[in-house]
């Protein structure tokens, strides 16, 4: 069967500084992965974060040594300013939940969650 994904969001935040925004893009997919399970990607700025059952598992594990409540994923962020910023994290729990900060100069943080479809 070939991968099937379908479009869960689409949202953005506008800059007021220079009229720019930062969009994400949440898709579900029926294939992620080595062992091709569902999954989740989560995509921004021309970067793709596959949130499949193999590094979901690393990452629940890393949570879990550190105590995290939500793990920020420091590799799969965009952290480059302390003003603007894209953070992605795994929320470790039951169910287990991917979770996206994003902020510009002109905006509060804005944190929207999304359910994996599966658990480790």
């Amino acid at each position: 069967m070939a991968n099937v994904k379908k479009l869960i969001e689409e949202w953005a935040v506008k800059d007021l500084e220079d009229g720019s925004s930062l969009t994400i893009t949440v898709v579900q997919c029926t294939e992620l992965g080595n062992q091709s399970l569902p999954g989740i990607q989560i995509l921004y700025m021309g970067n793709t974060i596959n949130f499949e059952p193999n590094i979901v598992e690393r990452w629940a594990y890393q949570a879990s040594k550190e105590g995290a409540t939500a793990f920020l994923l420091t590799d799969y962020s965009w952290t480059a300013h302390e003003d603007q910023f894209i953070r992605n994290y795994l929320v470790p729990g039951s169910p287990l939940k991917a979770r996206v900060e994003v902020k510009t100069r002109s905006s509060k943080v804005i944190s929207k969650e999304y359910e994996l479809p599966f658990e480790v």
